[in-house]
């Protein structure tokens, strides 16, 4: 359009090799009239840059090969709104920025038809593509759309799932939406929503709006009516069971029982004349239904249980059903199985209780192992029996069709009678009291609150549990999971996490020594079992973690560890897949550590090793905050390193990539 306002048509063509497939143009730079780029897709698997120039227009300035045809592309420039508030003052993670200069880096976004979506940076004046990042979006093509977000661009991404690609602090996002699966989608202001989204979803129209960016989950919160302490995931419907148990608590029952008490005392402690008064007083309070969320529940004192069993819908945030127990009775430990015995192939659950449990002392009136049958579809829990134990069951895992139980400091193993459960066999070689136990094949993993894991070998023939191998350190267990058949993840109540790993050398086909006089020449180190495991890793969290996963975060990422702490932080450990990964972290983390000390002035390796040496884990936390660092440092580091500032900013983002979002 000339400056009179006439569409004039240039008169240059540019033939292609192959079949057009997508195009883009950039948005025009400020003090700009025209875009200076245009990138074409073909369907030769290239995406080709033409030049916009009206001095050379459409001449072909850079290719580049695709591993499949391009679905969509998208220009768009990124990193240049919080380029002068970082620390160094200029965009760390982009190297075709002029130092100086605020404008942002130029990217070409190519979204494949294969679900890969890739990230290339565009030279603002040759036009030439660097420095590809891949990243693997869903099964179907992709789709790309350029919004704006907090005054930047950023880039909507389509497959299977729907992805918002931005830059935020300092550092790029590619962040899944929880949200429906979108089919075209545009930028949307008003005056109530100034940077939304417009999208088609199936046959509606959809307007959204982003709650907050650098969120790495979406979470909902559904109140429960205690505490939950565990839960199990019934595996044909995926709906939860959750044990939920408060101390100082009373249930339903007793809270009515309460109220029926007091309003009786408050009708006899008055007077003939005023008898009438306080029947009236009595009926009232009798009434009142205070919400617990705005005046709390009532103190029933120390000694004094309240628990319950849900079920819940966790996709609708729909309670199912509540199965509440008497006053007094505290779940300890719950467990999903199924019976060999039981010919209808059913779940059934277990569910360990303890009754009239006091915490300091820590004394009881025993335990209980109560069994429920599980509806097909989880819709209900029919109650078979309940058995009767001397010792707190702290701890339920099924194993062979059977439940292993861990009944205070004894190890053992039931089978499901008519009238209730069947003791089969026993162990009671564990010092203190049973928290956790895993089962894989014939083995059992078995973790005390303060003597680390006891590896046992389940002999079928002899119908005995022998332990075979244990730690050589004491390690107050919170949370346990198994990495392979030789290999456990531990967390303790200190905010350490170690793996231990039995060693090749260690056979688990050992006998019982009934007299005791082999065990005692066997012993070895530190008493205990005569073969012991191997600290692998280890590494001060910080925090006490209280529950540990091997899980993957991404579709068609790797495994990682995933942990949760006591002060809801949700955090990963992820596995070096290659010995120059490893070293070319660790040299980053040394760099860190020198360029880049905590605030506080304690040593970051001192700290990391507060209880146990620090061993074969690096801190990917300070290693990620060399991209808020000054840019010389950036650059010293990498010189160090006989590296790039960019070509760490990009082993960064692969590792991060490459397990989680």
């Amino acid at each position: 359009m000339d400056p009179t306002g006439e569409l004039n048509e240039y008169t240059e063509r540019s033939e292609m090799p192959a079949e057009i497939m997508c195009m883009a143009l950039g948005t025009v730079p400020e003090g700009e009239q025209r875009s200076w780029f245009l990138a074409v897709g073909l369907a030769d698997n290239t995406v080709r840059i033409l030049s916009l120039d009206p001095n050379n227009c459409l001449t072909p300035c850079s290719m580049q090969a695709l591993p499949s045809p391009a679905e969509s592309l998208c220009l768009v420039e990124m990193g240049h709104t919080e380029s002068t508030t970082s620390a160094g003052g200029v965009n760390e993670d982009a190297p075709a920025q002029r130092s100086g200069s605020n404008k942002g880096t130029i990217y070409l976004n190519i979204g494949l038809s294969n679900g890969v979506l890739l990230r290339t940076v565009l030279d603002p004046v040759s036009g030439d593509l660097a420095d590809t990042r891949t990243r693997y979006l869903g099964s179907r093509p992709v789709k790309l759309f350029r919004i704006k977000m907090q005054g930047s661009e950023a880039v909507l991404a389509m497959s299977s799932r729907t992805w918002l690609s931005y830059y935020h602090q300092n550092r790029f996002h590619l962040t899944p939406l929880s949200y429906e699966t979108l089919e075209y989608a545009s930028g949307f202001s008003s005056e109530q929503c100034s940077e939304g989204i417009v999208a088609i979803s199936t046959n509606t129209l959809r307007i959204l709006a982003l709650e907050k960016l650098g969120a790495v989950f979406n979470q909902v919160a559904f109140p429960l009516q205690y505490t939950p302490r565990t839960f199990v995931i019934h595996p044909d419907t995926g709906r939860m069971l959750i044990a939920e148990t408060d101390h100082n608590a009373y249930t339903e029952d007793t809270k009515n029982a309460r109220k029926e008490q007091m309003a009786e005392e408050m009708r006899s402690a008055a007077g003939d004349e005023e008898r009438e008064l306080a029947r009236e007083m009595a009926n009232a309070f009798i009434n009142e239904v205070l919400p617990e969320d705005v005046f709390s529940a009532p103190k029933a004192g120390l000694g004094l249980w309240a628990s319950q069993i849900r079920c819940l819908d966790a996709m609708h945030g729909q309670t199912m059903f509540n199965v509440p127990l008497t006053q007094n009775e505290a779940i300890m430990s719950m467990a999903m199985l199924k019976f060999s015995i039981a010919a209808d192939g059913r779940y059934y659950l277990a569910v360990g209780i303890a009754k009239d449990l006091q915490l300091n002392p820590r004394i009881s009136q025993g335990g209980c192992i109560d069994i429920y049958k599980i509806d097909p579809t989880c819709s209900s829990l029919e109650f078979m029996h309940r058995t009767e134990i001397d010792e707190i069951p702290g701890a339920l895992c099924g194993f062979q069709g059977r439940l292993l139980a861990g009944c205070g400091r004894m190890l053992r193993i039931y089978d499901l009678g008519k009238k209730k459960m069947l003791r089969k066999c026993e162990n009671k070689h564990i010092p203190y009291q049973i928290v956790n136990i895993q089962a894989m094949g014939h083995r059992v993993y078995v973790s005390d609150v303060q003597e680390s894991v006891f590896f046992i070998r389940y002999r079928r023939a002899e119908n005995q549990l022998i332990i075979f191998a244990d730690d050589t350190h004491p390690r107050w267990v919170t949370a346990t999971t198994l990495l392979d058949y030789d290999t456990i993840a531990i967390a303790d109540k200190f905010g350490n996490l170690s793996i231990q790993r039995l060693p090749h050398s260690v056979t688990d086909d050992v006998d019982e020594d009934p007299t005791g006089t082999k065990s005692l020449w066997d012993r070895g180190l530190l008493s205990g079992a005569s073969q012991k495991s191997e600290n692998i890793c280890s590494f001060h969290v910080g925090e006490i973690i209280m529950s540990l996963q091997k899980a993957t975060l991404i579709p068609g990422g790797s495994e990682a560890l995933i942990y949760a702490t006591l002060s809801g932080t949700v955090g990963a450990f992820v596995p070096f897949t290659s010995r120059e990964d490893y070293d070319f972290f660790q040299h980053l983390e040394m760099h860190m550590r020198n360029e880049n000390p905590p605030l506080c002035g304690r040593d970051h390796l001192s700290y990391r090793s507060s209880y146990y040496p620090v061993k074969n884990v690096l801190d990917g936390d300070l290693c990620e905050q060399y991209l808020s660092i000054d840019a010389s440092k950036q650059k010293s580091i990498a010189g160090d390193m006989f590296r790039t500032p960019n070509q760490i900013c990009k082993k960064l983002e692969d590792i991060r990539t490459r397990y989680a979002f």
